[in-house]
């Protein structure tokens, strides 16, 4: 990345397609003793999604469904076992080296905890400075009016530019990691849990700074939650995800409105109500989520599912187009009102 690319933030065209993914897995061996054959772990099993400059997709599941790994394809921390990955228009899989550190310069992430992500030894401005040196030629002067250019959006004062992490509450932690993300000026940002860490107050606080970032900048998005209402505060779209898998996808507004998959209904169940009236019609989700190891056969779900028929156990069902939205559920139609 040249040094006349990143002098200064510019907008990107709301609705261009940033990233978009087709079929990607991520499976992983695991040794089980020197006379038994390897296990295959498949942390991640044919997830498909497009995310538009401008727009937020929030990838939601319990733990252990994949989110993190998919998270760290898209960084290009790991590389796919199957299906593509193009991110501003660039295949990821036809990509050497050096193309794929270049590419990284676009992707940046926000992790959960906002000490551990800084290095406490380090002053903020040399924080914030590091991707500059690492990746442009520009000057020291101008380094140092990009990173005030960024901190300043971000609602940090110059005066923090000497201090220490340790020296920040959580909330402040987090707009330095929030600056630093956005210092290379990316298309993406992949926000791992990256409010989950902080008290209630601050959270909304930072959700709406990313907000205001996201309609200055035209950033897109990748934000991993099981918080379903800090998910609705923030997505444009929504991907539920179950043992690797997707099983319902598609607008905020209609995900959330009419859950049709069990497991999205479950979730939402989960999420604590204010309205007596909507406390009293919660199903939570019951059982145990299965082993990766050894997942049940057909719809992975079907053992804690209350409608499931026989044939939840025989067929996989396919994400399909219903109601304004994708989902993998045989009998889907049964949550139409």
């Amino acid at each position: 990345m040249s040094a006349t690319e990143t002098k200064s933030m510019t907008k990107r065209e709301t609705g261009t397609v940033v990233l978009e993914a087709t079929g990607l897995k991520r499976h992983y061996p695991v040794a089980r003793g020197l006379l038994r054959a390897p296990a295959m772990v498949k942390a991640l099993d044919g997830a498909s999604f497009t995310v538009k400059a401008g727009q937020t997709l929030a990838v939601v599941g319990e733990s252990g469904c994949g989110k993190s790994t998919l998270a760290r394809l898209v960084s290009l921390i790991e590389e796919p076992t199957e299906g593509e990955l193009v991110i501003d228009g660039i295949d990821t899989g036809n990509l050497g080296e050096h193309g794929k550190r270049e590419l990284r310069c676009t992707v940046q992430m926000v992790f959960q905890n906002p000490y551990g992500s800084l290095n406490p030894r380090k002053k903020v401005g040399d924080i914030l400075e590091e991707p500059l040196i690492v990746n442009t030629s520009l000057p020291a002067a101008e380094r140092r009016a990009r990173v005030a250019e960024v901190m300043a959006k971000v609602g940090l004062r110059p005066d923090h530019y000497a201090r220490y992490p340790h020296m920040f509450s959580g909330g402040q932690r987090q707009r330095i990691a929030i600056a630093r993300a956005l210092m290379l000026n990316p298309s993406i940002v992949v926000a791992d849990e990256p409010v989950s860490a902080l008290d209630i107050s601050i959270q909304a606080q930072v959700l709406n700074l990313m907000m205001d970032l996201q309609d200055e900048l035209g950033v897109a998005y990748l934000f991993i939650s099981h918080d379903l209402g800090v998910v609705r505060h923030i997505a444009t779209d929504v991907m539920v995800m179950y043992l690797g898998k997707p099983v319902e996808s598609g607008p905020k507004d209609v995900i959330f409105e009419a859950p049709l998959h069990p497991y999205t209904q479950a979730l939402m169940a989960a999420t604590p109500q204010v309205e007596a009236e909507h406390r009293a019609e919660r199903k939570p989700l019951t059982g145990e989520l299965p082993s990766p190891l050894n997942p049940p056969p057909g719809c992975t779900f079907h053992k804690r599912c209350p409608i499931a028929q026989p044939r939840c156990s025989a067929e996989v069902p396919q994400l399909r187009p219903l109601a304004g939205r994708h989902v993998a559920c045989h009998f889907a139609e049964q949550n139409l009102s």
